[in-house]
C-alpha cells in the first residue's frame, strides 16, 4: 500500500469510509429531525443507516486490519491517566481517543437501536415498534429522546479533542482522509496497517451484507407506516 520513507499506511480504507459516512449521517439524521414534518422520513433512513455503520465498525474492531482493531488501542484507566500527564508518540489512537471510539460507538449504537423501537404518535415510527407493546415502545421513546443530550456531548468533546491536538500541532484530519502519517509522528519500527484488496474486499462484503438488513429494515419501516 502507499508508503514512502516519510509515510506510513496507519488507517484503512474501509475505516476512512466509516468514519466519513457515519459524520454524514450523524449529522444528517439530527438536522432532519429538528426540521421534523416529512423530514422525519429521511431522520429513520439516516438513523438505520448509522445503525449498520456502527454494526460494521464494531465487526470491523474485531476483524479490520491492525490499526482498527479494539484489541490494539484499548487502554485501561491507568494508562489513560499516564498517557494524559505524559503524552508519548503513539500509532493509531492514544488512550483517549480509544475511550472516545468507545464512547461514540456506544451512544451512537444506543440511539439507532432504541430507534428502531421508538414513535412520535403522529406519523413516525422505527421498523419494529409494531413488535414491542405501546408502553415499551413510548419507553424507548423517551430513552431515545433522552439519548440526544449525550449525543450531543459526545460530538461536541470528539470536535473539541480534534480542535485541541490540531492546535498543539497534530494532525488528526488529513490521516483519516488519506489514511497516511508521517514517520517522524509514529514510534521508531512502527509497521504499516495492511490496506490491500483482501482487507477491501472483506470489508466490501461485510457492507453488502449489513447494507441489506439495513435496506430490509428501511422497507419495513414504511410499509408499517
Amino acid at each position: 500500500m502507499p508508503n514512502t520513507n516519510n509515510t506510513l499506511r496507519i488507517w484503512d480504507l474501509p475505516t476512512r469510509l466509516f468514519h466519513l459516512a457515519l459524520a454524514l449521517c450523524v449529522t444528517g439524521a439530527i438536522v432532519t429531525v429538528k426540521l421534523g414534518g416529512l423530514w422525519m422520513d429521511w431522520h429513520v433512513r439516516l438513523g438505520i443507516i448509522s445503525l449498520a455503520l456502527i454494526t460494521f465498525r464494531v465487526v470491523w474492531g474485531l476483524i479490520g486490519p491492525r490499526y482498527a482493531r479494539f484489541t490494539q488501542f484499548y487502554a485501561s484507566p491507568r494508562q489513560v491517566w499516564m498517557y494524559f500527564r505524559t503524552p508519548t508518540k503513539l500509532a493509531g489512537h492514544n488512550p483517549l481517543g480509544a475511550w472516545s471510539v468507545f464512547g461514540m460507538l456506544a451512544i451512537i449504537g444506543w440511539q439507532g437501536t432504541s430507534g428502531l423501537f421508538a414513535n412520535d404518535d403522529i406519523l413516525t415510527q422505527g421498523p419494529l415498534a409494531n413488535m414491542v407493546s405501546s408502553a415499551w415502545s413510548n419507553r424507548l421513546t423517551s430513552l431515545h429522546q433522552f439519548n440526544e443530550i449525550f449525543l450531543y456531548a459526545a460530538i461536541g468533546l470528539h470536535l473539541a479533542a480534534i480542535a485541541f491536538y490540531t492546535y498543539k500541532g497534530q494532525r488528526l484530519i488529513m490521516p483519516m482522509v488519506h489514511g497516511d502519517v508521517r514517520a517522524d509522528a509514529l514510534p521508531h519500527h512502527t509497521a504499516p496497517a495492511q490496506d490491500d484488496w483482501r482487507v477491501r474486499t472483506s470489508a466490501a462484503l461485510l457492507a453488502l451484507t449489513l447494507g441489506t438488513l439495513a435496506w430490509w429494515l428501511i422497507r419495513l419501516a414504511f410499509s408499517a407506516s
